[in-house]
């Protein structure tokens, strides 16, 4: 069997697993946003997914073992998707990503603080949003206190921003 993969190095096969338009997008929104369900993910989506491309990367990530996908116990037509250790390992990568972004693009103020929240609060709040995510996606607990710190910094430019205009 012919081995598909262009080469063993870790970034091309991480680039060949999640180097689309929209796959660490999705993954972003439900380990930031806390989305877990299609509709939230699609609703919700700053960058305005189309429905059938959010579908295929549901599956691809599923797929691929970054998710995992259940029967939504409220509505048992629904499904939820759920962080596995793959796909919460991610995490320092999003934040190598934020930090980068908010350096050399231009990104919104209100779009990047969460990133340097991250930054500032380097490998232990790092951690910290790790144990959460482990404790909500892998445990089915609720443990939101980072997230909610990074939605209280966002909450805050937003506001200051309104009140300048």
């Amino acid at each position: 069997m012919a081995d598909s993969h262009r080469s063993r190095c870790p970034i091309n096969l991480t680039l060949e697993s999640l180097g689309d338009k929209w796959s660490l997008i999705v993954v972003r929104d439900i380990m930031f946003g806390g989305r877990r369900r299609f509709g939230e993910l699609l609703e919700d989506s700053e960058e305005g997914i189309a429905s059938n491309i959010l579908a295929d990367r549901l599956h691809h990530l599923v797929k691929l073992g970054v998710l995992t996908r259940a029967v939504d116990p409220t509505h048992k037509q629904k499904r939820i998707y759920s962080l596995t250790e793959m796909g919460i390992g991610l995490l320092p990568l999003f934040v190598a990503l934020g930090a980068w972004g908010r350096r050399f693009l231009p990104a919104s103020e209100a779009l990047s603080v969460r990133a340097a929240v991250l930054e500032r609060g380097g490998s232990r709040l790092v951690a910290r949003f790790m144990a959460e995510l482990r404790a909500e996606h892998l445990r089915g607990e609720q443990a939101s206190a980072v997230r909610q710190q990074l939605r209280a910094a966002y909450d805050k430019v937003r506001a200051n921003a309104a009140r300048l205009r």
